[in-house]
């Protein structure tokens, strides 16, 4: 018997409850984004309720104790989860949270194979779409929301960089500055040291003179939350994708999202000719294979490729 989508969460015995109840633990410790430590625990737990069902049964060995028996499981599971017609991002990210989960047991990351992904880059805001994000962000009555809103399009910030970040964390002169962001985990958890660009400059010094009136229980924060602690990832995506809807945005068929903006960032900055590592840097990849992957065309610029060509029209 195997999980399905849909059903009842089932129950887990308890060896595997308490393997799950340790990874959620150390999972609190780390930088990972609370949506993200949340994602990572349900799909850890969908593959301990496999498991737990007899999943990993032709298996020679515990997959919790054995390396062996880890990689035999692992691959067992991918194959399951492509014979449920998961998507190969989905089933990768499944991968993903499974190595992390096998590192933090102490028995390493597993060895099965990444499914390979068609080769186009992450959805991004095309230039009209850009303007319009940038005129709704103008039009935001809310200093802070402004702030949140331009991190991730002019600085490259995930949302859980943004609301980690501290008021150490910003450097501003008159007209230069820099960030400090602490990185993921995945990406060795490096912090990095990113210019201001001028049109985040201007925002993020009106919101931090107003930052010096607000009181809160979090002093270290740059973004509270109306009860004065430190603004959640969650709202601070709200924030941004509330603005999305303002500006009738939708990317691929795609949710708008503050990793929309990232996309666009990394994808502007190598359209201009910048080199990929230093792309990488300002992104925060250890990997250049990742980064690469917004060399490749958007769906977008596919799409403008119809309108080339010439006709007899």
């Amino acid at each position: 018997m195997s999980p399905r989508r849909g059903r009842t969460a089932a129950a887990l015995p308890a060896p595997y409850d308490a393997v799950l109840e340790a990874y959620r633990v150390g999972l609190v410790h780390t930088p990972l984004a609370a949506d993200s430590r949340t994602k990572y625990a349900g799909r850890v737990r969908g593959y301990l309720v496999w498991l737990a069902e007899g999943g990993g049964a032709d298996v020679l060995g515990d997959p919790l104790q054995h390396e062996a028996a880890r990689d035999g499981a692992v691959r067992n599971y991918k194959r399951w989860l492509k014979s449920q017609h998961r998507t190969p991002a989905t089933i990768n990210n499944h991968l993903a949270a499974l190595s992390d989960f096998y590192t933090r047991l102490g028995l390493g990351a597993h060895q099965a194979r990444t499914e390979v992904l068609p080769l186009r880059a992450p959805a991004a805001l095309d230039p009209h779409q850009t303007r319009r994000y940038l005129r709704a962000v103008e039009a935001c009555p809310s200093p802070r929301d402004r702030a949140i809103a331009l991190l991730p399009y002019y600085a490259g910030l995930r949302i859980g960089e943004v609301v980690a970040l501290d008021l150490v964390d910003i450097r501003l002169s008159s007209r230069e500055g820099e960030l400090i962001v602490a990185g993921k985990e995945r990406d060795g958890g490096r912090q990095r040291t990113l210019p201001i660009h001028p049109g985040l400059h201007t925002v993020l010094a009106l919101w931090l003179r107003h930052r010096t009136t607000v009181t809160g229980d979090d002093q270290a924060a740059v973004f509270l939350n109306h009860r004065g602690g430190r603004l959640t990832d969650r709202a601070a995506r709200t924030i941004i994708t509330s603005l999305g809807a303002a500006a009738d945005l939708t990317v691929d068929d795609e949710p708008f999202g503050p990793h929309v903006l990232r996309h666009t960032f990394a994808i502007q900055l190598v359209r201009t000719g910048i080199e990929l590592v230093t792309v990488a840097d300002l992104l925060g990849h250890t990997r250049l294979e990742t980064t690469r992957l917004y060399t490749q065309p958007t769906s977008t610029s596919r799409a403008a490729t119809r309108g080339s060509l010439a006709t007899d029209h």
